[in-house]
């Protein structure tokens, strides 16, 4: 199938899901995935083998809890893996599920009110057929609009973020193939300089090679966004590479570009030790994973907007601290 058709499939599925009632959602899953689709999801759904899990544990409570859910996008693209395994034509969205919060989710207390549940996703497309997805969301951000803090303060800003300042990426049409080549190669060249923290350059000096001064990153809740290099290395990347030792290298399951615009997912992109002071915890000297997704959009020869989905639940349940437990009373063992 080729980009644009795996567009038009990935499309259709969302505006599909956006329109069912409760008792379409499984026909709406099984019209458009693989029945054994590879799902991997934020802590606590985890990795799901089968379309009607997918549809039972995910999306059925996440339509029941939320009335009118759908899909409000900034970034839509797509293209093929620059990985031969498991390669492919993948097709990202992201953005926000908005809502009426009207009944609980995961043990989250419902609000009554609009509600926004920051997304991203990728899909593999074979055939007619979503074969894999990687679907992360911000379930922290949900939290505190619900009233709950389900970690310390922050050491940059909380709020709703928007997508993209130049609005331009829906990239529903095909978009030039030498703008996804520049875009791909400064990703590459960016991941090789900050992949280890072993570069020997003043962190500023670091991050200027290949990033925008006026750089605004987007980070997830219990982080926070922030906006140019000195405030992004004093608000995130200082205290988070003080705050880790032995970082593994990084590894991903797919990197792609199109037109301004690309991004990464791994599962997990790397591994490294906390040495305490990172979101307010001490040290635990257990490795923990980071299941990460980065957008990306370049401006010029620079990246000028990062979009950052971290699965810190997961992180932090590795290190035996289970926050959604300790916030909500649910268990999710």
């Amino acid at each position: 199938m080729s980009v644009q058709e795996s567009k038009k499939k990935v499309r259709a599925f969302i505006q599909q899901m956006d329109q069912a009632q409760l008792k379409d959602v499984d026909a709406v899953c099984k019209a458009s995935c693989a029945q054994n689709i590879h799902w991997r999801g934020y802590h606590p759904f985890n990795e799901i083998r089968d379309i009607q899990t997918v549809s039972e544990q995910f999306w059925r409570p996440l339509k029941a809890s939320f009335t009118g859910l759908t899909h409000r996008l900034d970034v839509f693209m797509s293209g093929e893996n620059m990985y031969e395994t498991p390669g492919g034509t993948w097709v990202v969205t992201m953005g926000h599920l908005m809502g009426l919060f009207d009944q609980p989710w995961l043990g989250i207390p419902a609000t009554g009110k609009l509600a926004f549940l920051r997304f991203c996703a990728f899909h593999r497309v074979d055939g007619d057929k979503i074969v894999e997805t990687a679907m992360y969301f911000d379930l922290p951000h949900l939290m505190e609009q619900a009233g709950l803090q389900p970690f310390p303060v922050q050491t940059a800003a909380q709020l709703v973020q928007p997508g993209p300042a130049t609005h331009d990426g829906l990239m529903f049409d095909s978009q030039p193939q030498h703008e996804a080549e520049k875009t791909l190669a400064i990703i590459n060249a960016m991941v090789s300089d900050l992949g280890q923290w072993q570069s020997g350059l003043p962190l500023e000096e670091e991050l200027a090679r290949t990033w925008h001064p006026d750089m605004l990153w987007w980070g997830p809740t219990g982080i926070g966004a922030t906006y140019t290099i000195p405030r992004y290395a004093r608000q995130h990347a200082g205290p988070f590479r003080s705050g880790f030792k032995d970082r593994s290298g990084t590894g991903h399951i797919c990197r792609i570009a199109e037109g301004h615009y690309g991004g990464f997912f791994g599962w997990p992109n790397f591994t490294a030790v906390p040495t305490g002071g990172f979101m307010g915890m001490p040290a635990t000297e257990k490795p923990g994973e980071f299941r990460v997704i980065d957008i990306y959009r370049r401006e010029g020869d620079k990246l000028k907007e990062n979009w950052v989905f971290i699965d810190l639940l997961h992180f932090w349940k590795s290190q035996s601290v289970d926050i959604l437990e300790r916030t909500t009373g649910i268990s999710t063992i």
